[in-house]
């Protein structure tokens, strides 16, 4: 374990453009439960994953009765707002304060990262902190629409001061297409980086699952691969167990454990590095 925190701290200090992408396994850490494990929110709640998959649809066919739903209704993972980030997060905002990590894409919506000072920050699945309009894409904090008031006064849903599209909840729901934005924003991430830190992902959700592979070989939306396999983008991953990525060989190596523990220990060996130099 020590000589791999030792190798991925020497080879963040050596990486020109490095970039993290993080799943559920980092925010688990923080007490915010999954949905598919053993003890998951669906695993016990099967009903509940039913009217998950009929959400997007449900606020496509009526916006006003969605949004009443979702406001009388409790959230499933519990008062995640009041969650706070654990030693996980606060390591990978160190290393963009370090000026090493340059962009932080994840795939959790429960605001963790923000949270914790990360400011380059692509919310692939969005955020449970802000609201998005479906029409333009602009994104909102919460309090900055008063939704109760607005079903009180029979004026549900709320509308897009900038575009006047129907806003919604900025989290990306079953059969709803990720944001263009974020989309090509995290692409051209993966294929710019030459290191990419992979945190608590079990890198089996799609189209996300995609970006370590069009980092490995820098991929563009042609589908073109450089032609000096050197420049192909190292790929580290820290998670509790092996992945795809790991059994098809897309990742360098893993550091096996959780990612509160390991990644502060990488930042710890990053500064030695640092102060060698």
């Amino acid at each position: 374990m020590e000589n791999l925190v030792e190798k991925v701290a020497r080879d963040l200090v050596d990486s020109k453009y490095a970039i993290a992408l993080t799943g559920a396994g980092i925010s688990t850490e923080s007490g915010i439960p999954d949905f598919r494990g053993p003890s998951g929110v669906w695993t016990k709640n099967p009903e509940a994953e039913r009217r998950a998959y009929r959400s997007y649809e449900r606020f496509l066919e009526d916006p006003v009765g969605w949004w009443k739903e979702r406001l009388s209704s409790p959230n499933l993972l519990g008062d995640v707002e009041k969650v706070m980030p654990n030693a996980g997060h606060y390591a990978l905002a160190e290393l963009e304060r370090l000026g090493i990590l340059k962009s932080v894409i994840t795939q959790n919506v429960d605001g963790l990262h923000e949270k914790a000072g990360t400011k380059k920050l692509l919310e692939y699945h969005g955020s449970i902190l802000k609201l998005r309009c479906v029409t333009c894409t602009s994104r909102f904090r919460k309090d900055e629409f008063e939704v109760e008031k607005l079903m009180q006064e029979d004026r549900l849903p709320p509308l897009c001061p900038r575009c006047g599209g129907i806003v919604k909840t900025d989290g990306v729901a079953f059969g709803e297409p990720i944001p263009g934005d974020v989309a090509q924003h995290s692409l051209e991430e993966a294929s710019r980086c030459d290191l990419m830190l992979i945190c608590g992902t079990s890198a089996v959700v799609y189209p996300f699952a995609n970006l370590p592979r069009a980092a490995k070989y820098r991929k563009t939306e042609s589908g073109r691969t450089p032609v000096d396999r050197n420049l192909e983008t190292k790929i580290i991953e820290v998670n509790a167990e092996p992945t795809p990525l790991t059994e098809e060989g897309i990742s360098d190596y893993l550091i096996r454990g959780k990612t509160g523990e390991i990644l502060p220990e990488i930042v710890a060996e990053v500064k030695k590095l640092r102060e060698k130099h």
